[in-house]
């Protein structure tokens, strides 16, 4: 495998616009650079670590190619059919060749190539963005289990789709874009979804050191089975946040979870619990995942009961 390293995205918040850019799905999986030899693949994470013997299902090389290097994500699909880290994760660090087996046979992958960096010993590094994509278009890819993402001119349209859908996001790309390994570069842009939603508090963790400086939410959703704990949120809790939080909470204290479900350990260690009538608007990253991904505080929503949601 050459020691290269992913060229990586630029995070951003406007789609460019224009036909100098290309769009795609931002995949919520494992980056991975892909190199074949002969009748070998050798799998290489995003760190420089050679993670192959996890993934024996994507070992078959594609049909006609001697030598190449590609980059890509591995994904999983969750219960919802949408890519879901947390599901390809069960099966990142494992490395016994039974639990392996067991573990690709219950969730399949597939490796979706969205760049070639050599072929049959031609770097390919040097060429616009849109010329290593044509030559990867013309490598049969069957029957390896990779799969080439589809390219879309309409970023802005791309974006809402994948918002719609529940999608991480898109990444844009320069179409004359050099692929520059290692660099974070304004030639790849990442535009990541946010999605708001309004949620119940349950309770709150201190500042460590502290008893009464408020630092986290415990917060749930309500479901027919009664409150359901979505996780923990500490992002946009500053100190006028944590002040005015505090007063909010404080009468409303009570002995045990509001929570219907058990709530992990890590969590529930030191947190006051709290009746549940207040809610809040968090800002998370994805939607439909039992727990809150990358939640930031927005508010409190005094227009809002539990009842409403």
């Amino acid at each position: 495998m050459p020691e290269l390293r992913p060229m990586l995205a630029t995070p951003d918040t406007h789609v460019p616009l224009g036909e100098e850019w290309c769009h795609e799905v931002k995949w919520d999986g494992v980056r991975a650079l892909g190199a074949i030899a002969g009748r070998t693949v050798t799998l290489t994470s995003r760190n420089g670590n050679r993670i192959t013997p996890a993934w024996p299902d994507l070992a078959a090389p594609p049909a006609g190619v001697r030598e190449a290097v590609v980059d890509g994500e591995i994904i999983a699909l969750n219960e919802r059919g949408v890519p879901d880290f947390r599901v390809v994760a069960e099966r990142m660090h494992v490395r016994n060749a039974t639990t392996v087996a067991r573990l690709a046979a219950r969730i399949p992958v597939t490796y979706m190539v969205f760049d070639l960096l050599r072929l049959d010993g031609e770097d390919l590094c040097g060429l616009p963005l849109h010329e290593r994509r044509r030559r990867l278009a013309d490598v049969d890819l069957a029957p390896s289990g990779w799969q080439v993402p589809v390219e879309y001119d309409d970023g802005a349209m791309l974006f809402e789709a994948t918002r719609a859908q529940g999608l991480e996001g898109i990444v844009s790309k320069r179409r004359d874009s050099t692929y520059r390994p290692g660099e974070r570069t304004h030639h790849w842009l990442k535009l990541p979804h946010r999605h708001r939603g309004s949620f119940v508090v349950g309770g709150w963790r201190p500042q460590v050191g502290t008893s009464d400086r408020l630092a986290a939410l415990l917060v749930g959703e309500p479901t027919a089975g009664g409150l359901a704990f979505r996780g923990r949120v500490g992002s946009g809790i500053g100190p006028k946040q944590s002040r005015s939080l505090a007063e909010l909470l404080s009468p409303l204290t009570r002995p045990a979870s509001p929570f219907a479900d058990e709530v992990p350990r890590v969590d529930a260690d030191g947190t006051t619990w709290v009746e549940p009538v207040v809610v809040v608007d968090i800002d998370t990253h994805g939607l439909g995942y039992e727990r809150l991904r990358q939640p930031s505080y927005q508010g409190v929503r005094t227009d809002l009961t539990p009842e409403d949601l």
